[in-house]
């Protein structure tokens, strides 16, 4: 073999090593997402994730399933000292305190500068972006936020001589319909909810009556409890009493009840509105929605904010941050708020997105999709009973509320005791949460 050809085969496979440092250096950055979205929630965002890693090749998001909301901040805060958590991990709005004390995460509002860009954050719904700022800003990015609300079957309701478009508006109405439904032998029981400890915390925040003392956490880390009043029990009274008379049926934590409401078997479901699209598809009837019933004479507060906001863990480096905004500010384009809107029943974060969807007749197509919206912003804004809970330990304390309620419900306590047993563990819990952070 001559010089020449020896000299040629050398260049060629240069060029081929080249290529090929060339190719690995190509490859996508991986962002890594843990995340609590199941049942028709998860189709909707691994389609979102598949469209924006498609969309570009510098960066490639890798979702993945971590179990229950709950389970999900378990595992995170497990993780993260290890260095074996994800670049963005989804939280309820319950661990909202925890993930600020975490000392795991920079804030979201500080990531554009961090990069040398600006971001407008007013253009998020401001009820949403209340509920996760501190001092003002923002630590973690709005995607899945929602609030609770009451979906009734019309069918049912004109089968029982009920106007269908005239939903119960009060609890007084809630026992008066129920009693009329019952009698018409067609349901075992009237009514069910999902998540019965934030139903309960959304009925503090409608009446605008705190949950917790240092305006729920908010103006500092809660030391007592706040429910255990004339207010709280009535609220106890009220469900165990229409639970006696087969009105009410606890249906479990989470989204349990929504099936029994799918089928035909309760009339009403107080449940959160990121149910609704699973809802309609699932339901063989015509589903109607309306505001969380009220206690009349009673001040008027809001609902609150559900549902999650997606955290960045702190330590990453600056191309792995780099695909996390992108891939946070692509959440936040109008089309895909939108497209999330839509495929779940959740609040389209933005503005932009919320009068898009008004102006194509979205909400007029469909009044049930606007229930949620409406509100959420004709209620107070302006108290923190009606800007939402805060609290460390607050998993654990909806633990506790739920296995207070139940035990009312069983006759096991009076609604009294049972409020009584709830407030002294929780208030333990906030009082051991206090010392280990030192506020």
């Amino acid at each position: 073999m001559n010089k020449k050809k020896i000299l040629s085969i050398g260049l060629i496979l240069a060029l081929f090593l080249l290529l090929s440092t060339g190719t690995i250096l190509a490859q996508p950055t991986t962002i890594t997402f843990w995340h609590a979205m199941s049942g028709s929630r998860l189709g909707v965002l691994e389609s979102i994730i598949e469209n924006f890693n498609t969309s570009q090749s510098d960066y490639e998001v890798k979702p993945l399933f971590t179990g229950s909301y709950a389970e999900t901040l378990t595992k995170y805060i497990a993780a993260y000292p290890s260095k074996t958590g994800p670049n963005i991990v989804q939280i309820y709005e319950v661990g909202t305190q925890t993930m600020i004390d975490s000392g795991a995460i920079t804030p979201v509002y500080q990531i554009p500068g961090m990069l040398g860009e600006t971001w407008d954050w007013a253009q998020y719904v401001i009820p949403i972006t209340n509920y996760y700022s501190v001092d003002g800003n923002l630590w973690s990015m709005p995607f899945n936020s929602s609030t609770a609300m009451l979906y009734y079957n019309k069918d049912l309701f004109e089968a029982v001589g009920l106007d269908p478009n005239r939903p119960p508006s009060t609890w007084e109405e809630m026992e008066e319909y129920g009693e009329k439904i019952l009698a018409s032998g067609l349901v075992d029981h009237v009514y069910s909810t999902g998540w019965p400890d934030w139903i309960f915390e959304q009925a503090l925040a409608i009446h605008d009556h705190l949950y917790a003392d240092n305006d729920n956490g908010r103006s500092g880390l809660a030391k007592k409890v706040l429910f255990n009043d004339d207010f709280g029990l009535k609220i106890f009274d009220t469900w165990t009493r229409l639970h006696d008379k087969k009105i009410y049926i606890f249906g479990g934590a989470e989204y349990s009840a929504n099936s029994a409401f799918n089928a035909g078997q309760i009339a009403m479901l107080i449940q959160s509105t990121s149910s609704l699209s699973g809802i309609i598809k699932a339901s063989p009837f015509k589903v109607g929605t309306t505001f969380y019933p009220r206690f009349e004479g009673h001040p008027v507060g809001n609902s609150v904010i559900g549902g999650g906001s997606l955290w960045v863990t702190k330590g990453q480096s600056e191309k792995e941050l780099r695909g996390v905004w992108e891939f946070l500010k692509y959440l936040s384009r109008e089309d895909i708020a939108i497209q999330w809107h839509k495929g779940t029943g959740y609040f389209p974060v933005s503005n932009r997105a919320l009068k898009t969807l008004l102006d194509e007749g979205w909400f007029s197509a469909d009044q049930a999709y606007l229930t949620a919206f409406l509100q959420i912003l004709s209620g107070r804004r302006d108290t923190a009973a009606s800007t939402g809970v805060r609290l460390g330990p607050f998993v654990a304390m909806r633990e506790i509320m739920v296995a207070s309620l139940e035990k009312s419900l069983a006759h096991q306590l009076s609604p009294k005791e049972a409020l009584n047993e709830a407030e002294k563990k929780m208030n333990q819990l906030l009082k051991d949460y206090a010392e280990l952070y030192g506020k």
